[in-house]
């Protein structure tokens, strides 16, 4: 048996990984301090420099959309399945197009600081329960993916040292989780814009490199590098063509479906992804940094595809599968294989630094959240001072970063992509209806507000929870029980629907809003009135 630590990495790549990883700490640490609001405004807290250029605007959006998962992950399942992986990726990049011609610009124009803000304009009237209903949503997705991050951090530390043992699980986590509360509780969004971008520029930096590296292999012949990953995957020609993982039956089909649904939809939903479009100052620099954003995803993407591709040609499926069934360790195989324990070293330290960036961006919009919608507007009904604010949001982030701690420490052997799918799902289920309904029916009300909040989040996770995530299969949360009714593991294409439909039959339900506020808000998400 190949224990994982000889193959990956020896010691010394170990001691390089850490050595550049506490680098890149140090760095934005420091710089983050730095860069940290100096006045006690929640608007600089919340959004940072609002007159960045288009470029770092769009590294920033890129840094917190892109996880480890598309690192490691996404490549792994190319690596694995082939044709199916490449689709995957794909959803990944349609999901920015959709945050590009459906809600940057309209939700830019008429939000604040957080997504409440914009639905408070919306729904004046009842604007503490929908503010706190979406305070609620907000916080179960960025718990639900920080936790992803911080157990995927322990995944990570597998590939050098093998199964870590309680007391290096519990450190690993404490690390990278006070490491990410420091990012988010003292440098606000101006340090977590930092971490952002620069995390942006090492991962496409890195993935360029060793892409180059992989098709310099083959000549730069794509024909080439396509049949090498054929022969390596030990399946024929069946390893190009579609049905290799999601393709045993109508069943897995749908669950695809369910899946491609989730991520495309839920992406675009992602509360630090929107609060990011909040953050330029000018509609047109907004445009131009989500075209960047776009731009920049995509290329991540077709490295990954390219790596992933490589990782089975130069590697082979069944060494990578051997080691990781998930495939996780593909890439860092590939890099062991190209360039040794040096680049092996430098994609890893890459990961951790993926890992804590996207963290940060969790921990500061679920601080916002819990400061400005649920303590500002809810509990002090809009009365809170700035300064009392601020602190509040300072405590808020030190609250979410050791919940998720504690949450990653007992989710141990939780695989971590159901995390982020769930995750993803109640975005998508939750969240984006609202939105929609929001900034482009007219006919929305408070009620049908808080039907498709509570209704999209309920019924993402009571699917999940009768689904074969957690009961009836070997690869299970509860192997031995059966209670699964629900057939899918992602349950996007039931709860997706449902949320829009909750939404509109409370609508149609409720007392109908006065004709005034959705015109003055229209015009408002049309033009950009009054924005500062």
């Amino acid at each position: 048996m190949v224990t994982v630590s000889a193959s990956v990495a020896d010691a010394f790549g170990l001691r390089l990984t850490f050595v550049l990883f506490l680098s890149v700490v140090v760095v934005t640490l420091f710089t983050a301090l730095l860069t940290a609001p100096q006045r006690d405004e929640i608007g600089e807290f919340y959004l940072g420099n609002r007159d960045m250029s288009p470029l770092r605007n769009g590294l920033a959006m890129c840094g917190d959309y892109l996880s480890a998962a598309t690192l490691l992950g996404s490549t792994g399942l190319v690596a694995l399945t082939g044709y199916d992986g490449l689709l995957y990726l794909c959803g990944t990049v349609v999901a920015w197009m959709m945050v590009l011609l459906l809600v940057a610009e309209p939700l830019r124009n008429s939000g604040r600081f957080t997504l409440g803000d914009t639905l408070a304009r919306r729904l004046p009237g009842r604007q503490r329960p929908v503010r706190l209903a979406l305070a609620v949503c907000t916080l179960t997705v960025c718990a639900l993916y920080l936790v992803a991050q911080l157990v995927g951090s322990i995944a990570l530390l597998t590939q050098f040292v093998g199964e870590p043992g309680p007391t290096t699980r519990t450190m690993t986590v404490i690390i990278i989780g006070s490491i990410v509360t420091i990012y988010a509780a003292i440098g606000g969004m101006p340090g977590a814009t930092f971490i952002q971008v620069v995390k942006a520029v090492m991962l496409v930096a890195g993935v360029t490199l060793v892409a180059v590296m992989v098709l310099n292999r083959f000549d730069w012949n794509v024909d080439a590098l396509l049949s090498s990953a054929t022969a390596g995957s030990g399946l024929g020609d069946a390893y190009l063509e579609p049905g290799l993982r999601y393709g045993a039956g109508p069943i897995s089909k749908l669950d695809f479906l369910s899946l491609q649904l989730a991520i495309v939809l839920g992406l675009a939903a992602l509360p630090h992804v929107m609060m990011r479009l909040l953050a330029p100052r000018r509609t047109r620099v907004l445009r131009t940094s989500v075209v960047w954003a776009v731009g920049l995803v995509g290329f991540v993407c077709l490295m990954a595809a390219v790596l992933g591709l490589g990782a089975t040609a130069v590697v082979g499926r069944e060494t990578i599968e051997g080691i990781d069934h998930k495939g996780d360790a593909a890439v860092l195989l590939l890099a062991g294989e190209l360039g040794g324990e040096v680049l092996t070293a430098i994609v890893s330290a890459l990961a951790f630094v993926t890992l804590l960036a996207v963290a940060a961006g969790l921990t500061l919009a679920a601080a916002s959240s819990l400061a400005h919608d649920l303590y500002g507007e809810v509990v002090r009904k809009g009365k809170a001072k700035e300064t009392e604010e601020l602190g509040v949001a300072r405590i808020a982030a030190l609250f979410m970063g050791v919940l998720g701690m504690l949450f990653a420490l007992l989710a141990w052997g939780t695989n971590t992509a159901t995390l982020a799918f769930l995750a993803f799902a109640i975005a998508a289920s939750a969240i984006l209806p609202t939105i929609v309904y929001s900034l482009f029916w007219r006919g929305f009300t408070a009620r049908g507000a808080l039907l498709s909040l509570y209704g999209g989040l309920l019924a993402s996770v009571l699917l999940v929870l009768f689904s074969p995530v957690v009961s009836s299969t070997p690869n299970s949360i509860y192997p031995d029980a059966d209670f699964a009714w629900f057939p899918l593991q992602n349950p996007g294409i039931v709860s997706i629907p449902a949320g829009f439909l909750l939404g509109w039959l409370g609508s149609l339900l409720g007392p109908p809003q006065e004709e005034t506020v959705y015109e003055d808000f229209e015009v408002r998400a049309l033009i950009g009135a009054d924005q500062r």
